[in-house]
């Protein structure tokens, strides 16, 4: 942090005009602005050599006085790009969290659309937790709680301490970043929507990752603080389990899943989980490889069933974040809760994906036939399905129009 105020500080002391226009962003003037030239110089060019990694946020550099910092460079050549730059800019330039990344400055000179982070030295949940490759990194029971929470904590946070309320929108595994201590930090607001006072919804274009969509917002277009609780409860039972939603492998005995749902792919874990718990077998879900260290059984049964709660079809029966913190923590008796059905949207579904800013963000859009897509919900219909257009831009509903 130290050698960062010395980066920001020479940066200043160095400043030097330059040919193109560094854009002022509205709402910004509390973060850094850094022209482009500055940090092609503090980055030798951008070049490959001090370049030391990609983490879960965009490129890693180290910098000529040795600091490390992680740079996400936005396309320059789509609205898109430009779009995603201004929302993660005003979305998080004005708050501040433990459970959030940091961002330390931006350059918006010309086409250049740069973002700067300090840089988290254990990646993301993704691609410690559930990625393919080997972890040097011990996920014990005490250390998934503490992520769990943290997490929990900073969504509590963008939906009810401050003003006003963000939803951000693409809640998942890779979005999760973790420091040098596993604290967990909430990253990537270029979906992230504010969500205007006595406003309990926005309608807006889908965008998001197929496993983690709540089935409201991928039918209908409309984003809630109920949609981050879904995504929210995918994670956490991807945490508990060591295994990504779209994770198709079975424990043993589970293979009845793949006679009532054999297109299943996103989506595969919240329903062995929800077998499971109509069973009363949801220890066999946990990750084995938690077995005979610090782990709490009856706590991690907890957390899948508050992850069940968070995933339910309707909106109104998910607890909001405030409460998640509190059921996770032992503060709120989960016992009495009852937990229905979840609501699942999976690429069985008929939907249209197409690649949004990466290769691991979708957006989906459903298809033109509402026939098609009602008979492939089966089971899992929600009360929400409508034939609106998902395209609306902005609208607002106010408090008078709640459920």
């Amino acid at each position: 942090m130290g050698c960062f105020s010395t980066f920001c500080k020479k940066r200043r002391a160095t400043r030097q005009p330059s040919s193109h226009h560094n854009e002022d962003v509205p709402g910004c003037s509390n973060i850094t602005k850094y022209t482009y030239k500055e940090l092609v110089r503090a980055t030798n060019n951008f070049n490959p050599l001090n370049k030391i990694g990609e983490g879960g946020f965009g490129s890693v550099y180290k910098l000529r006085n040795g600091t490390v910092i992680a740079v996400k460079v936005l396309s320059s050549e789509s609205r898109q790009g430009v779009r995603e730059f201004l929302n993660e800019l005003v979305a998080i330039s004005d708050i501040s969290h433990d459970n959030l990344v940091k961002l330390y400055g931006y350059c918006a000179e010309g086409d250049q659309r740069i973002l700067v982070y300090n840089h988290l030295e254990n990646n993301s949940l993704a691609q410690t937790l559930l990625g393919s490759s080997h972890s040097n990194i011990q996920f014990d029971w005490k250390t998934r709680v503490n992520i769990c929470l943290g997490i929990a904590r900073g969504l509590a946070y963008l939906h009810h301490g401050v003003s006003p309320h963000i939803v951000h929108r693409d809640i998942k595994a890779s979005n999760i970043l973790l420091d040098r201590d596993l604290t967990p930090k909430i990253s990537d607001f270029g979906l992230a929507k504010l969500l205007p006072p006595n406003a309990t919804h926005v309608s807006t274009r889908v965008a998001g990752t197929l496993g983690y969509l709540a089935p409201e917002y991928a039918i209908r277009g409309q984003v809630t603080r109920k949609s981050d609780v879904y995504s929210f409860g995918v994670l956490l039972l991807e945490i508990v389990c060591g295994r990504s939603n779209s994770d198709t492998r079975l424990a043993y005995g589970d293979q009845i899943l793949l006679e009532k749902f054999p297109e299943i792919t996103n989506g595969a874990l919240l329903l062995q989980t929800w077998m499971h718990y109509e069973q009363g077998s949801l220890e066999r879900i946990i990750d084995r490889s938690l077995g005979g260290g610090d782990l709490d059984v009856a706590q991690a049964c907890r957390f899948l069933k508050v992850g069940l709660l968070c995933t339910q079809d309707v909106t109104r029966h998910r607890p909001d974040m405030p409460r998640v913190v509190a059921m996770l923590t032992g503060e709120w008796d989960v016992e009495p809760e009852t937990v229905s059905k979840p609501a699942i949207i999976s690429d069985f579904m008929d939907l249209k994906v197409r690649s949004t800013r990466k290769a691991s963000d979708n957006v989906a859009t459903p298809p033109t036939s509402s026939s098609t897509f009602l008979s492939s919900l089966m089971a899992h219909s929600s009360p929400l399905l409508s034939n609106e257009s998902t395209q609306a831009s902005m609208a607002f509903t106010g408090v008078s129009d709640r459920e």
